[in-house]
């Protein structure tokens, strides 16, 4: 039996106490992020997305349970989702958004009308919120809010909140620059990759992000040379970059506590670029 799976059948028998069923997001995450086997995740990771639909369900109270609804819906969208099965991506991508504003919304009840602030003056609103306790809340909503965008890149009414979006993940590395080993940094890295230099984009802010969270990560989170190759080095052209980049990501050891799962990710990815580099540039 897979480990996914033993945590399925056991979990349920959690479910009986209260006090473990609260401990349970925390340890479902760990064995998936822990995990070097994409297709197992792949497979068995529909059901705990029941599961945990089940458990906030349940303790409707609990933000903990509603972060992790709005991280694992999110992340199932974003890595096994085809691109092709655009409306799946969609409602996945907007249930985990909406996880994400309830679940800041419970740990916080000042947060439940942020869904409704006016863009310019979100900066402002969120600066309240600038304490340790409050990062996890401030990444999973712009992380989510991030992934919601991409899968509703054909509605300029969404792709418009990117803003939104970046001033949410700003205020995260306010708190804490490096948080989750690098990866905020990235996801404003990516964002500010969306433009080359003869659109308005400012490709060298792009790169200071990318720069910055590959220091937070000191080697050990690969998906961060895999954007910055993939969104900044083929933006620009720079094939040096973008193999350099990709050989690192390949020549390192995937094994990391928290990040294995996307480490093994970002060398298939990696592999990926490599093989296409010859065509694109």
């Amino acid at each position: 039996m897979s480990p996914l799976r033993l945590i399925l059948v056991s979990g349920w028998a959690l479910l009986l106490s209260g006090c473990a069923a609260f401990q349970l997001p925390d340890n479902l995450s760990s064995a998936i992020l822990d995990s070097d086997d994409l297709q197992t995740v792949e497979d068995g990771l529909p059901s705990y997305l029941l599961m945990v639909d089940a458990l906030v369900a349940t303790y409707p109270k609990n933000e903990e349970m509603k972060r992790t609804a709005a991280t694992l819906n999110g992340a199932y969208a974003g890595v096994f989702v085809d691109t092709t099965a655009v409306e799946r991506r969609k409602n996945m991508t907007t249930k985990a958004l909406d996880y994400a504003f309830d679940a800041f919304c419970t740990y916080d009840k000042d947060a439940c009308g942020l869904r409704d602030v006016p863009p310019d003056e979100l900066a402002d609103t969120l600066s309240q919120w600038d304490d340790e306790d409050d990062l996890p809340y401030l990444y999973t909503l712009g992380t989510s809010w991030a992934g919601y965008i991409q899968a509703n890149s054909d509605d300029w009414l969404a792709v418009a909140e990117l803003g939104q979006v970046q001033a949410v993940l700003e205020q995260a590395i306010r708190i804490e620059p490096g948080y989750e080993k690098g990866t905020a940094l990235l996801y404003l890295g990516v964002m500010n990759s969306i433009l080359p230099p003869s659109l308005g984009g400012k490709p060298e802010i792009a790169q200071d992000y990318f720069e910055r969270a590959l220091v937070a990560a000191d080697g050990e989170n690969l998906i961060i040379q895999v954007y910055y190759a993939s969104q900044y080095a083929r933006l620009l052209f720079d094939r040096e970059l973008h193999d350099r980049l990709l050989q690192e990501v390949l020549s390192s050891d995937p094994y990391v506590e928290g990040l294995t799962l996307q480490n093994i990710y970002a060398q298939q990815e990696a592999a990926r670029l490599l093989a296409s580099a010859d065509d694109y540039f």
